[in-house]
């Protein structure tokens, strides 16, 4: 205590220097000199933190002689003074004070200044031996390590005393530096143990050489780099997204593209929910305050999150206190944390909703109105929770306005091309057949499959026609291009084949007349306002014909794949068909190819779209369409099923459209067929073997009508035609009568005048029939009426030789 008194008094002499309103107060001691208070100025000058010297003599920090000494034992230039504190019942303590001589003509030493710069460095800085051992850190680097003084780490590696699996990446690091002598740097996300949550660091590890040019060490210098890599991950947010959302044209996978660029990266939950409407390519209502409900389409959680309280298609109902409707219902995004008046009145309303957030801890939320061109088509939901990253801020709320407004044009687009592609569907489904009529030739079943994953529908497209003669016509073709112009142009092309096939023509010659008709109208048309080709230039079709009396069939092809012909023991071939060029060029001509089929042949015609891809080779898929068709199944039907399951279990980028047909051949109970004379006197006989053969199938009550048309076309052959004359009854759906001659000349329907001799004979058999007409085959021609085979019910007794029910339906006064 004498020895502190005496410090006192020679301390105490040179308060009144000039230089002692510049010092600068450092501790404070109690009565018996010991330190109770230690600044950050003490620390700064003198080197001692307050853990170090409080409790500790002033003494301490002072030399034999006076002289005020740093901690590492320099001494230092300043200037120090006591000053006692004073209460009502005398001194309780004394006031240090202390500053560095400001005219001292002496400076630092090198070592010490060097030491001064390392210690006050701002940065993080650390130095290793050469076998990667902490030697030194500043002071920076010690806060955020969290120990008080380098003292209790040095001569550690960095693993030993921060966590392993954090820090070994930059403990690795420094070891191959130190192998390597080259320097790296690098930028890991991790938490300092004096940090409360992990965040961006950019880390520079170098070698320290001596003048040998040896390593000998290596240092880390660490900065903050948090600010920066926010601002980074925004902008590479905002870039990722104009790459990644909008790659598919539907709408929820437009949504769900939105969530995955934002989870994890930016919010542990997205939730996307959209109006009514929008879903099905329509545009939503003006959304008013209240009450909203919306359709979920999209939700992505990080891995940690379960966040299931609804999933994608399900209909979510947001009371009016939640963010979702009040965002719709004033156009603008809100930010709120889970205390905020507004969202616990929202989680009191909807109680699920509430204990889903606190289940998943989280603490932030934004909800944004996606609005695009003027309409409202939903709104997202993003949330943070507390054990991942901090509470989104006004900058995030910037962020996410930015991507649901990228998102909301896409989503937009999204339903529009959904609207119109709806459209081209329904067209196209409009043109198609509505389910496919029984015909005694052959069994017949078909698909189409519009294009999956976005594209736009198609013009693929086929038919099955009814012929005179229990034929059947079989179409497949395709068109260029995609959209509700394909669907008409495809509507175009069939409905000329149907009229081009009701005038009974060869395939052959069907596709050339259908050749000339869109060569035609190319003409008149033109390119389009786009500069677009016509759809139907370059369509492709394929026509053939049945017939079940000889069992043939005769097929062309313009620009079409061929089809797949099954035989009944299950072997498979390609048609060998002649390639005609495609419809609307005006090049080679058409071939048709006739071959004889077993019966139960299937025939498989197909567009290019069930056996092409962008990544499958044709002939292994013409393979797998073979194995497919030879398979056995109950019917047609299931057969279809099959093909598109083993040729396309998953969307395909083409449209596709399949027929399958399983031929048969009319045997004598359907069919009954003999030669006629040219001789006047066998009309008679030609009568009477139609009206015996109508007996032997029980259609009597037909035979009074068949005995007319038989007459009537007969008479017509032998009188204004030549042989050789064949008659002909057929048993199918309909009963129908067919004359064939080796004339070519083909007969007109005519009214008679009063005075006329001749004339009514065909306009009686156009009134008698459902219908008539006449084909040309190779020997000539071949007429032919058609008339309906009256049901159980319609039949009546005959008498007189004429049936009630067939002078009814004639139209014809009784007799």
């Amino acid at each position: 205590m004498d020895g502190f008194r005496k410090l006192v008094d020679r301390r105490a002499c040179r308060l009144t220097s000039a230089d002692a309103d510049m010092a600068a107060t450092v501790a404070v001691t109690d009565r018996d000199g010991r330190v109770t208070c230690w600044s950050s100025e003490a620390e700064e000058l003198l080197g001692y933190t307050a853990a170090d010297i409080i409790g500790r003599p002033v003494t301490d920090l002072l030399s034999a002689d006076d002289t005020v000494l740093h901690r590492d034992g320099h001494p230092l230039d300043v200037q120090v003074h006591l000053r006692p504190l004073l209460d009502a019942e005398g001194e309780t303590g004394f006031l240090l004070t202390a500053q560095r001589r400001a005219n001292s003509a002496e400076q630092p030493a090198g070592d010490a200044l060097v030491q001064c710069a390392f210690d006050h460095l701002p940065t993080p800085f650390a130095l290793y031996d050469r076998e990667a051992r902490l030697q030194q850190m500043n002071l920076a680097m010690t806060r955020i390590s969290g120990y008080n003084g380098e003292e209790e780490v040095r001569g550690k590696f960095l693993t030993e005393f921060l966590h392993p699996e954090a820090y070994e990446n930059i403990e690795r690091r420094i070891f191959r530096v130190l192998e390597s002598g080259k320097p790296e740097s690098f930028e890991p996300f991790v938490r300092a143990p004096g940090e409360p949550r992990a965040h961006a660091w950019a880390i520079d590890v170098f070698p320290l050489r001596d003048a040998a040019g040896r390593t000998q060490g290596a240092g880390l210098a660490a900065s903050d780099y948090s600010q920066q890599y926010d601002s980074r991950e925004r902008l590479a947010l905002l870039s990722e997204a104009r790459t990644r959302i909008g790659t598919s044209l539907e709408v929820a996978g437009t949504a769900q593209e939105l969530a995955e660029v934002a989870v994890p990266r930016f919010a542990d939950v997205v939730a996307v929910d959209l109006l009514e409407p929008v879903s099905r390519g329509d545009l939503p209502a003006p959304v008013l305050t209240g009450p909203v409900q919306l359709r979920r389409a999209a939700l992505q959680t990080a891995s940690r999150i379960a966040w299931d309280r609804l999933a994608p298609g399900e209909i979510s109902r947001h009371p009016a206190s939640s963010p979702i409707a009040r965002c719709l219902a004033t156009g603008r995004a809100v930010l709120h944390r889970l205390a905020d008046p507004e969202v616990v009145r929202w989680f009191t309303e909807d109680p699920a909703q509430g204990a889903q957030a606190r289940a998943c801890g989280a603490h932030s939320l934004i909800a944004v109105p996606i609005r695009a061109r003027g309409a409202i088509l939903g709104a997202a939901l993003f949330v943070r929770c507390a054990t991942t990253r901090d509470r989104f801020g006004p900058d995030c709320l910037a962020v996410t306005e930015d991507l649901v407004a990228r998102a909301a044009i896409c989503l937009d687009n999204a339903r529009r091309f959904t609207h119109e592609r709806d459209i081209a569907l329904a067209l196209q489904r409009a043109l198609l057949p509505h389910g496919l009529t029984e015909h005694q030739a052959a069994e017949t079943a078909a698909r189409y499959l519009p294009a999956g994953g976005g594209a736009q529908a198609g013009g693929d497209w086929f038919d099955v026609i009814d012929l005179p003669g229990a034929r059947i016509g079989l179409v497949v073709g395709d068109v260029v291009g995609h959209g509700i112009n394909a669907s008409a142009t495809m509507g175009r092309l069939r409905t000329a084949v149907r009229t081009l096939a009701d005038i009974d023509l060869p395939p052959d010659e069907l596709l050339t007349h259908l050749d000339d008709i869109v060569s035609h109208t190319d003409d008149e048309q033109g390119a389009d306002a786009t500069g677009d080709i016509p759809g139907d230039v370059g369509a492709r079709c394929l026509y053939a014909v049945y017939d079940p009396l000889p069992g043939t069939c005769t097929l062309a092809r313009a620009g079409h794949p061929a089809p797949l012909l099954v035989h009944p023991d299950g072997t498979s071939t390609v048609v060998d068909l002649p390639l005609g060029p495609p419809l609307g060029l005006g090049s080679l001509p058409f071939e048709a190819t006739e071959m004889t089929l077993p019966e139960g042949s299937l025939l498989a015609l197909f567009t290019d779209g069930l056996v092409t891809g962008r990544d499958h080779d044709i002939d292994e898929r013409l393979s797998t369409l073979r194995r497919a068709l030879a398979q056995p199944t109950s019917s047609l039907d299931t057969l279809c099923d099959a093909v598109l399951d083993a040729l396309h279990p998953e969307p395909h980028t083409d449209d596709i459209a399949l027929l399958l047909a399983r031929t048969h051949i009319l045997d004598e109970d359907h069919v009954a067929s003999w030669d006629i004379p040219v001789d006047p006197a066998a009309v008679a006989q030609a009568r009477r073997r139609a009206g015996d053969q109508l007996a032997a199938w029980g259609l009597e009550e037909a035979a009074f009508i068949t005995e007319l048309i038989v007459s009537e076309l007969v008479t017509n052959a032998i009188r204004h035609a030549s042989g050789p004359i064949r008659l002909t009854l057929i048993k199918d759906e309909t009963l129908i009568c067919e004359v064939s001659d080796g004339s070519s000349t083909s007969p007109h329907l005519r009214r008679a005048r009063v005075y006329d001799e001749g004339g009514r004979g065909l306009y009686m058999v156009a009134e008698l029939t459902q219908r008539w007409g006449t084909r040309y085959i190779r020997e000539g021609k071949t007429i032919w009426a058609e008339q309906l085979i009256p049901t159980p019910e319609e039949r009546v007794p005959v008498t007189g030789g004429t049936s009630a029910t067939a002078v009814r339906s004639s139209g014809l006064p009784p007799t």
